[in-house]
């Protein structure tokens, strides 16, 4: 804030003869330095470049506040310049005559021209420049730039112009993310504080963008994202980025933005940029992106566009003398040259999705790391890991749209005014606001803390979260948005604002003998709840963990909803020799076996963490600690799943020590099921409890656990996916009851009694035997009566002669006839085997 024109001024009295235009802000260098109690930003400043520009939403505030403005060119002009000189524009002659009452060099000029000397320029809105591009070119290039102006008087007597790109004052300004808009400014006595301002009225999206949807949508009335891909959603978080094309429920797939002096569209999957349903509206967004210039449209090689509009189109790598761009989101290697190519007037059209790259980077965040989000974050548009479903969509009327589209912004404004005020929600919004709460959970997670707009946004969050207070984790409670939102502030930020309800850490790493490089881990993750809910009812948050790349041998990390404390290694990292100090955490419950002694859990089960581990030869299970409070014995449940995780080993003959032990975690909520395999393994809470009881496991069994561990073990070369997937798990389910807890497969699971398994055999052979009906039970019957035949030895034998094979067939008909052969291979010297 101290370096920011606020110096020495304390209150601003905007009362009189000026009407002021609202300011609106993009990009990650806009901020306020004033803002009124509607939320409107009536003075603001920026970067672009080397370059400083602060800009006054009216130009008789320049004469108005001679103290500001002195502030403002000494801030603009830099610490250390060696140029003092001033420029000013000849119609702001008073501003001049009070610039050099205050011993700065001012000098009254006709244009920008005329003052190529000078390290700052001083200018109303409305005469920038013949050429705004020179006046664009000396801020980038280190220079200072005090603007004052309002824009609705301008829109009124031009009707028909687009105030954003066409607003004199704003083809300078747009470039560093401030724009001059036709809202009228309120007027009152601003009181100024040294932080920099944020009101959740500020929220409000200030363009309603029907010129622009009528111009891209005409003639089109669906959007067809039919055919063999998968399109990310995208999310639309910038006060200048509207949706075009979106599923029924509202989820963008196709998303448009201002950007500077320029014009984006993104579509989640590039695919779509060559699909001839879609080339009536490709023709649009082109011409929309190119600005009735008639310039040159740029193509990445490996992409073909459909163009109908007679704009020249040429394969090629990014080109700073194009008017359009049409490029992928898989590479950001221009991607500072093509942000300020847009700021400065380009178009550019980008396509690609975000899924696969969070599927395949477990671990790393794709709102900051994938590479299209490296370009588009900034602009107002960012490629989410959620998915889109294929299909027909219909266009959105635009008239309509503009009152329907619930904008993430502009709802987020409406429900905090709805909490911290009290107004009411209309029942559509009140239907959107799980959505919200994703939306909230994906933007936080660009943990863009440098830039006003995230921070506005965490600032308002953080104010709704103290008004409701912090949600508690129930069985039966759902939760509120408020309970959706995982916040992404930096440590210091949660210490300061939400200190109740934050586990604050710090990780020091030291190493006997040799000092080893920190990148011995990866990183630090706090939680171990990993599953991410999309869900209508929710009882906790959709994400509850975080996870933080080590970048110093002493780092402080925090995590809104506490947790375990992990470290992790990338793979075939051997740890020795490493000491970890935490700080500053809270101590849990930990049981090791082999490790622990019954005098160290006598005291260690009553430690006050809510969360307890034990962590056995090849398993780790994670449950509440009320379960393992009274647990005398733990070492008779490390008995026991030592013992299932042999078995585990032995039927799919793999060595009975795990490359990497099972993880089995219980939560409040999870993603899918009662239970569901991975990593971890997450099961519902109330089956917690069963995991530390040996003799009924012994007795009832276990089989939800050895079910999901089962599916651990599947291989796609043996597994005929769909209709095997819930079934040859279960033969470690049969396996590990009967071989290692002593309990006969019929009383094992209901469907596993003889007449359970008549009747299922029964019914499908009644039905006409179809291999669609062969799943689950039906095709674990098939697996039954081979083992009843030739016994478990017979699938230890094929699962360990497919652990010798490679090059396996990749098509269903291919791998069941490779399995039937290996089987037949494998048995075929045993009695009662018939070819």
């Amino acid at each position: 804030a101290n370096t920011t024109p606020y110096n020495d001024v304390h209150t601003l009295d905007l009362n009189g003869p000026y009407v002021p235009s609202n300011l609106v802000l993009t990009g990650n260098h806009a901020f306020p330095l004033a803002m009124n109690s509607q939320g409107q930003v009536l003075m603001a400043a920026s970067i672009y470049g080397r370059g400083k520009i602060v800009v006054l939403a009216h130009e008789g505030y320049l004469a108005t506040f001679p103290a500001l403005v002195e502030n403002a060119v000494t801030w603009l002009r830099g610490d250390g310049s060696n140029n003092s000189s001033v420029g000013v524009q000849k119609n702001l002659k008073t501003v001049a005559d009070n610039l050099s009452k205050s011993g700065f060099q001012a000098k009254v000029v006709g244009t920008f021209s005329d003052s190529p000397e000078v390290g700052v320029y001083v200018t109303d809105a409305y005469r920038v420049g013949e050429d705004p591009k020179d006046l664009v070119a000396f801020l980038k290039a280190g220079g200072g730039v005090l603007i004052g102006g309002q824009a609705w008087h301008w829109a009124s007597q031009h009707p028909k112009k687009n105030t954003i790109l066409d607003f004199p004052g704003n083809k300078v300004s747009g470039v560093a993310g401030i724009y001059f808009v036709t809202d009228y400014g309120k007027i009152e006595i601003l009181h100024i504080h040294p932080q920099i301002p944020s009101f959740w009225k500020a929220l409000e999206v200030r363009k309603d963008f029907k010129d622009d949807l009528e111009f891209l949508l005409e003639g089109i009335s669906e959007f067809d994202i039919r055919g063999d891909l998968v399109a990310s959603e995208i999310l639309v978080h910038g006060p200048l980025a509207f949706p075009i094309g979106t599923t029924e429920d509202g989820r963008p797939f196709l998303a448009g933005t201002y950007y500077g002096k320029g014009r984006v569209i993104v579509v989640s999957h590039e695919h779509l940029l060559q699909k001839k349903t879609l080339a009536s509206f490709w023709n649009n967004a082109l011409n929309w992106l190119d600005q009735d210039r008639k310039g040159v449209v740029g193509v990445v090689p490996r992409l073909n566009v459909f163009a109908m509009s007679g704009l020249q189109c040429e394969k090629t790598k990014f080109r700073k003398d194009l008017n359009v761009f049409v490029c992928t989101a898989y590479s950001d290697k221009y991607a500072e040259e093509i942000q300020d190519f847009v700021a400065e007037g380009g178009g550019l059209l980008i396509g690609g999705h975000a899924w696969y790259w969070a599927q395949t980077h477990g671990g790393e965040n794709p709102l900051t790391e994938f590479s299209g989000n490296r370009i588009l974050n900034k602009m107002g548009l960012s490629l989410l890991p959620a998915t889109i479903s294929e299909g027909s969509y219909k266009a959105p009327v635009p008239s309509q749209a503009v009152k329907d589209t619930l904008h993430f912004r502009s709802l987020l404004r409406r429900f905090a005014a709805h909490v911290i005020q009290g107004k009411q929600l209309t029942k559509r919004e009140q239907k959107h606001l799980q959505k919200l709460g994703m939306e909230c959970a994906s933007f936080l997670k660009m943990k863009a803390h440098d830039t006003f707009n995230y921070t506005q946004v965490l600032s308002i969050l953080t104010d709704i979260l103290k008004k409701t207070g912090m949600p508690q984790v129930a069985k039966t409670r759902h939760s509120s948005m408020v309970s959706i939102v995982l916040f992404h502030a930096k440590p210091e930020e949660q210490k300061s604002t939400l200190s109740h309800c934050t586990a604050i850490v710090e990780v020091t790493k030291t190493f006997s003998a040799l000092v080893i490089t920190h990148f011995l881990f990866s990183q630090i993750q706090i939680g171990c709840q990993t599953d991410y809910l999309d869900a209508e009812e929710l009882k906790r948050a959709p994400s509850v963990h975080a996870s933080f790349p080590i970048t110093a041998m002493k780092m402080q990390v925090g995590n809104l909803w506490g947790g375990l404390i992990y470290l992790v290694a990338p793979p075939d990292v051997k740890v020795e020799g490493a000491e970890i100090i935490v700080q500053k955490a809270v101590l849990a419950p930990y049981y090791k076996s082999g490790v622990t002694t019954a005098a160290d859990w006598s005291s260690l089960r009553t430690a006050p963490s809510p969360w307890a581990e034990l962590e056995f030869d090849n398993i780790v299970l994670t449950v509440p600690s009320d379960i393992v409070r009274d647990l005398e014995r733990p070492d008779e449940v490390a008995d026991l799943w030592n013992g299932i995780m042999k078995g585990v080993a032995d039927l799919a003959v793999i060595p009975r020590k795990f490359t990497r032990k099972e993880r089995i975690v219980a939560d409040v909520q999870i993603s899918v099921g009662w239970m569901h395999a991975g990593y971890p393994i997450m099961i519902q809470w109330p089956s917690a409890s069963e995991l530390v009881k040996p003799g009924d496991a012994r007795t009832e069994g276990l089989w939800g656990e050895t079910h999901e561990l089962g599916h651990n073990q599947q291989r796609d070369c043996w597994e005929f996916r769909p209709h095997t997937t819930e079934a040859t798990c279960n033969l470690w389910s049969v396996y590990v009851h009967e071989e290692v807890l002593g309990v006969n497969r019929a009383q094992a699971h209901p469907s596993m009694t003889p007449t359970s398994r008549r009747t299922t055999v029964e019914k499908y052979v009644k039905g006409g035997k179809n291999l669609s009906d062969w799943t689950v039970w039906v095709a674990l019957e098939t697996y039954l009566q081979l083992q009843e035949k030739f016994g478990w030895d017979a699938f230890k034998k094929v699962f360990a002669a497919y652990h010798e094979m490679s090059n396996f067939p990749s098509d269903k008909k291919g791998k069941m006839n490779l399995y039937a052969e290996t089987f037949s291979q494998t048995v075929k010297d045993e009695p009662g085997w018939i070819l």
